[in-house]
């Protein structure tokens, strides 16, 4: 009988890497999105292609009922769950005196809420069906660095790698694994899919005014750039997140768990800043003052 992997956020970037990597391992994969419906079919397609079964569920997971409204309705289509990887959330830039309730809450509920509601419904289905299985959560290198108008997507990220290790406890007398993936800088848009962008959304941190327009390819972009200055000179593709989620997953981590593996190329090692950081750190000739509070 085939495995059976839950993975959130699956249908673009990381997430889609993921689910076409565990389809090529023996899973069935379920994954969730929020918008892009075609994009959630055709990583419905890609997993079908290996001989697996899959299955896609539109989920806003900011809302609590709708995490355990959609993790039913999965693990129903999948027959069962093996695995249960969560990666959906989203980072939003603001500076402490530019906080917005509305803001906060959604990154509270989807940043943090989804991930420990998901771990909660995974545990209990595999408690109560005897699975040995696996959860596994996309953390962030910012987890462990700070960087300025990031304060709550870092915080949250830290708060998930330290509860990992208090959850792991709780569930590994059942013989169930929790561990964490935190990536670096990593190319969640192919210049293909940047090209064929109109314009970027308040969240897309990667997006140049340039981009939109389309008489020229995509040159340089924010991770050819980040590239240069990371230790191992490239920023990770999502095959490298979906590498070290099959890892963890998989018998060769038999002996691992509450455990954070960062991906990042050694990003952080040196304290180096990322993407806007930098604008903002060095740019402006310091920490704290990229320009006048208007």
């Amino acid at each position: 009988m085939s495995k059976k992997a839950l993975v959130t956020g699956g249908n673009r970037g990381i997430g889609k890497c993921i689910a076409i990597a565990l389809a090529k391992e023996g899973y069935d994969v379920a994954i969730s999105y929020r918008r892009h419906e075609m994009e959630a079919a055709e990583v419905v397609k890609r997993v079908q292609e290996t001989g697996r079964e899959s299955y896609a569920f539109q989920a806003s997971l900011d809302k609590p009922n709708t995490c355990n409204k959609m993790f039913e309705q999965a693990v129903a289509a999948l027959n069962g769950l093996d695995l249960m990887v969560n990666n959906a959330g989203q980072t939003i830039c603001e500076p402490i005196y530019g906080v917005t309730e509305e803001n906060l809450d959604h990154l509270v509920n989807l940043d943090f809420n989804s991930f420990v509601l998901m771990m909660r419904n995974a545990a209990k289905f595999m408690i109560d069906h005897d699975i040995k299985g696996n959860i596994v959560n996309i953390t962030s290198s910012r987890g462990e660095r700070a960087y300025p108008e990031c304060g709550v997507y870092c915080g949250l990220k830290a708060g998930l790698n330290h509860a990992v290790a208090a959850f792991a406890l709780d569930v590994c007398g059942y013989g169930i694994r929790i561990n964490n993936v935190a990536p670096g800088a990593t190319r969640i848009r192919t210049k293909e899919e940047l090209f064929a962008m109109k314009e970027g959304a308040k969240t897309d941190y990667f997006w140049k005014e340039e981009f939109a327009d389309k008489s020229k390819p995509i040159g340089a972009d924010f991770w050819d750039d980040l590239g240069d200055v990371i230790p191992l000179g490239r920023a990770a593709f999502p095959e490298d997140i979906a590498n070290a989620v099959l890892f963890l997953s998989s018998e060769k981590a038999s002996y691992i768990t509450g455990f954070t593996l960062r991906v990042d190329g050694g990003l952080i090692i040196p304290g180096m800043p990322e993407g806007f950081a930098g604008q903002a750190g060095v740019a402006a000739g310091g920490w704290g003052r990229p320009e006048p509070i208007k």
